[in-house]
């Protein structure tokens, strides 16, 4: 895998590569099964193939069960400098439910641990909407968080996705979902906690202290180019999208005998641009801007997201001249909001 991994860095042809890169994560799995040496393999040609900034935020995703001492040593060693961890939660019995590797206590000593040695940029995942977890087991969750003072959080709410166990357990009788207002009153307590205590709601689910917002999935949110690397991997130019197929083993062989149809491509037409913008837009504080609009796709389209906001959104959407952004309404609402933009052909 690593192999091809790094055959695959070797063969990007993506047109920005000569541009400095400010990001690099390390996601989408759980990457802290590799050594020092295997990092480095990815790390050196990462280094050959792109002009990497001295300041540039390195992240690794970690569960607490990996973040030992010593594996933490071993990544500020090769230059990691911000970690996402999976908490989920600082309690075990719902770290128990949701089938955790790790417990509470090794949530809590993954974090120390990295703070002991230095590394103070963390973020860390917690899951509200828990079966058996009300408001006041929330309030803990967060309050412990902010007690280990780490200056992230990015929360999202337990889903029962179809063929899950807990879609399975759920048509069984086992669990039931939290009611919706019980979801919106503990997303509500999140926002009112973490905001007292300084931290700027960014994204709809992510919470940063000033200077500590994920520069790596701002870039997203900003549609900034990046290149993804690996099965199931995605990548963005401005123009065109690519993505890796997910199947491992034929990820490998396909770039092990120099193959190139490992991935798909799919040059993005006005349209597919303009709803990639409304998409990521008005899921963050910054909201979407009348002038890139009007630059990037034409005065037609300013009339037209102008019309869509006013005709269906009063109360939803946040007007301050020309800039749009979601309302406090709006952010239980995003999904559905953003879908009542989308468009299927370019506007003429």
């Amino acid at each position: 895998m690593l192999r091809a991994m790094v055959k695959e860095i070797e063969s990007t042809s993506i047109n920005y590569v000569k541009q400095k890169i400010d990001s690099i994560y390390f996601g989408g799995g759980t990457p802290s099964v590799l050594n020092r040496e295997e990092i480095l393999l990815l790390l050196e040609a990462a280094h050959k193939k792109f002009s990497i900034s001295e300041e540039a935020e390195f992240s690794f995703e970690a569960n607490p069960d990996d973040l030992t001492s010593e594996y933490i040593n071993t990544l500020k060693n090769v230059g990691v400098n911000r970690l996402s961890v999976g908490i989920q939660s600082f309690r075990d019995i719902d770290l128990d439910l949701m089938r955790r590797s790790h417990n509470a206590e090794q949530a809590l000593k993954a974090i120390q641990d990295a703070q002991n040695q230095g590394i103070d940029n963390i973020s860390i995942d917690l899951i509200y909407g828990i079966p058996g977890m009300d408001s006041l087991a929330w309030k803990e969750n967060i309050n412990k968080a902010l007690e280990l003072k780490v200056p992230h959080i990015s929360a999202y709410h337990l889903t029962f996705e179809p063929g899950t166990v807990f879609d399975h357990w759920r048509k069984k009788g086992r669990i039931f979902p939290v009611d919706e207002e019980e979801s919106l009153k503990q997303f509500d307590i999140l926002k009112s906690i973490l905001k007292k205590n300084d931290f700027l709601h960014y994204e709809i689910s992510n919470f940063g202290k000033l200077n500590y917002f994920s520069k790596h999935n701002s870039n997203y949110w900003k549609q900034v180019p990046y290149t993804g690397i690996g099965p199931s991997a995605h990548s963005f130019d401005g123009n065109e999208r690519k993505w890796n197929i997910s199947n491992n083993n034929k990820y490998i062989n396909y770039l092990l005998n120099n193959e190139s149809n490992f991935s798909e491509r799919e040059i993005l037409t006005i349209s597919d641009k303009y709803n990639e913008y409304v998409l990521t837009g008005f899921r963050t504080m910054w909201g979407i801007d009348m002038n890139q609009i009007e630059e990037r796709f034409g005065n037609n389209y300013v009339k037209y997201t102008k019309e869509v906001a006013q005709k269906y959104f009063s109360k939803e959407i946040i007007f301050n001249g020309d800039n749009l952004k979601l309302s406090k309404q709006g952010i239980f609402l995003a999904d559905y909001i953003i879908e009542k933009f989308f468009l299927e052909d370019n506007i003429k």
